[in-house]
């Protein structure tokens, strides 16, 4: 699979977290394809995620803060991309230790002076709408909290902000692309290659190729401290989303869209199912909800000041679908 051009690289030695995800396992093939010097943090090395690749595994994790200094010694950027994504209302105490407690390790952790680029996440921005997308500068109104992964994106963003460090943010959006292990966000392609996206959910969001992030990412590191930019790329309706999956797999376009009020019921269901104790599965209240959100985005910033590429969402989706099948993992 093709890696997004690096050369030449802000720095020569780096170190990353989260390296196993799809952001991070895609930036640490571009790192390692133009040459740099690439620590990565691993809980339970070797991993098959950094096989053939030249790269220093550091056996450890976010609460490790011996593991943290190893990792970061000697390095001039530290990319942390290390994150628990997960969308339910459960889980809060997890993910605070993850998104935050982790966050402010790093912080601890990182030598004086050395570049950090934090990957956060458009959930820790505001929403507008379609025809006047959301941009760096947009405040999350008070109705759009409550979900622990976004409220803790949010607050590690806050914290980077307010610690002095010589720190960068991007906001990457809902990303494809090769090198997505688990999968992530590619579960969505999956299912639509599945003929499983019967009926669209009512919102939409941004999509763009995980290697334009990339691309996005590197060229951050390089910018004037104190930097936020959105790395995103086409805005569309779920609808719109899962027809072009759709082609691109061979799978059942969706018959249409989920009317809001039936999500809105089907979340209030799932509350009171989880009221009564039953465990919260991939489709569930905060999911639901956070599927009928106007999640639509402006990366303008990012294209003129880091000139972020536009790969079409089309070769996103077939590279990740070829990859998919590469791997055995379409099912």
């Amino acid at each position: 699979m093709p890696t997004p051009s690096t050369s030449p690289l802000p720095f020569q030695r780096w170190a990353v977290t989260g390296g196993t995800g799809l952001v991070g396992n895609n930036v640490v093939r571009a790192l390692v394809a133009a040459g740099a010097e690439v620590r990565v943090l691993s809980r339970k090395p070797p991993r098959r995620e950094f096989a053939g690749l030249a790269v220093e595994e550091v056996s450890g994790d976010l609460d490790d803060t011996s593991a943290l200094g190893r990792a970061f010694a000697g390095v001039e950027c530290v990319v942390h991309a290390a994150a628990m994504v997960e969308i339910r209302y459960g889980g809060r105490a997890e993910m605070e230790a993850v998104n935050v407690k982790g966050t402010a390790n790093v912080l601890a952790a990182l030598p004086p002076g050395v570049r950090l680029v934090h990957v956060s996440t458009v959930d820790a921005l505001g929403m507008r709408t379609r025809a006047l997308p959301a941009d760096e500068d947009c405040q999350p109104a008070a109705h759009e909290g409550g979900v622990p992964y976004v409220d803790t994106k949010r607050a590690a963003d806050r914290l980077v902000q307010e610690s002095g460090a010589n720190a960068v943010i991007v906001y990457p959006t809902y990303m494809f692309g090769p090198w997505d292990w688990r999968p992530s966000s590619g579960k969505m392609l999956l299912e639509i290659g599945a003929g499983k996206g019967l009926l669209a959910p009512p919102g939409g969001n941004n999509f763009v190729d995980v290697r334009d992030v990339v691309a996005g990412l590197l060229a951050a590191a390089a910018a004037p401290a104190g930097g936020r930019w959105i790395l995103g790329g086409e805005n569309l309706s779920y609808r719109e989303a899962w027809a072009l999956m759709a082609e691109v797999t061979g799978g059942r376009a969706p018959l249409g869209e989920l009317p809001a009020w039936v999500a809105r019921a089907a979340a209030v269901g799932f509350d009171g199912a989880r009221a009564v104790g039953l465990r919260e599965g991939e489709i569930n209240a905060a999911a639901i909800r956070m599927s009928t959100l106007p999640h639509y985005f402006s990366p303008a910033r990012a294209r003129a000041e880091l000139a972020l590429p536009h790969t079409p969402l089309r070769t996103a989706l077939a590279d990740a679908w070829a990859w998919f099948g590469e791997q055995g993992m379409r099912g």
